[in-house]
């Protein structure tokens, strides 16, 4: 069975730690066999705690699970398939990242040969669609001054109240990520900006998926989460 390990920032320092304050390991449970969890993201949306993963090899199929209590169940309390529409085409669907703004829910891929450059999708209220260029929201988003080693193929977003926030781990590394935030004046994601430029994960077991990550917060605390082997 498929779980995650989650971690939970403490407040005041650069740590997120391994089951501080919080279950430790939770179940994924009802997944549909083709469910590809090597692409995966995780959001809270105000009310819930959701997890999605692509369908299978496809790149504009999405299932989602949510919260109910003891696991993270496929079709609980929530659209059991998704669609994205209008993806450019050099969109990477290799990874992406989901969070929910208070407003709107929000998917992010990266452009292939660029994933300095996102993609920003987002719900169309009453149906099962994330379109690309929806409404007033910027389609194309840069993230700048992140270190060189910093692994892009590992990473993550999350938006906690008041600001949008972007992770990625450091090549070579499984507990050093690198942060950066949303800057409205110059409309685009700073490394350093307003955040804890460096932060450290500590005391995950060794059978974490440090290829597979997610974090979210959901109003209370900053949360982490690799996927366990």
């Amino acid at each position: 069975m498929v779980s995650v390990n989650q971690g939970v920032w403490v407040p005041g320092s650069d740590v997120y730690r391994y089951g501080y304050g919080c279950i430790p390991n939770i179940p994924i449970v009802g997944a549909p066999s083709d469910t590809n969890f090597r692409r995966w993201s995780m959001l809270h949306d105000g009310a819930g705690y959701r997890l999605y993963a692509f369908k299978g090899s496809t790149r504009d199929t999405l299932y989602q699970f949510a919260w109910d209590g003891t696991s993270y169940a496929y079709d609980h309390e929530s659209i059991p398939v998704l669609t994205l529409t209008n993806a450019p085409a050099d969109a990477d669907s290799g990874s992406f990242s989901v969070l929910h703004s208070g407003d709107a829910y929000h998917l992010y891929l990266r452009r292939i040969g660029d994933p300095t450059v996102l993609y920003q999708f987002v719900h169309v209220p009453g149906t099962s669609t994330y379109q690309w260029a929806y409404g007033d929201h910027i389609p194309v988003l840069r993230v700048t001054g992140f270190p060189e080693d910093t692994d892009w193929s590992r990473w993550t977003m999350l938006h906690d109240g008041s600001a949008y926030r972007i992770y990625a781990f450091h090549h070579g590394s499984n507990d050093a990520l690198s942060q950066g935030t949303w800057n409205p004046a110059t409309h685009e994601y700073q490394y350093a900006y307003d955040s804890i430029p460096q932060l450290r994960l500590e005391g995950y077991p060794s059978g974490s998926d440090a290829g597979r990550v997610a974090a979210l917060h959901d109003g209370a605390a900053y949360r982490f989460y690799f996927q366990a082997r």
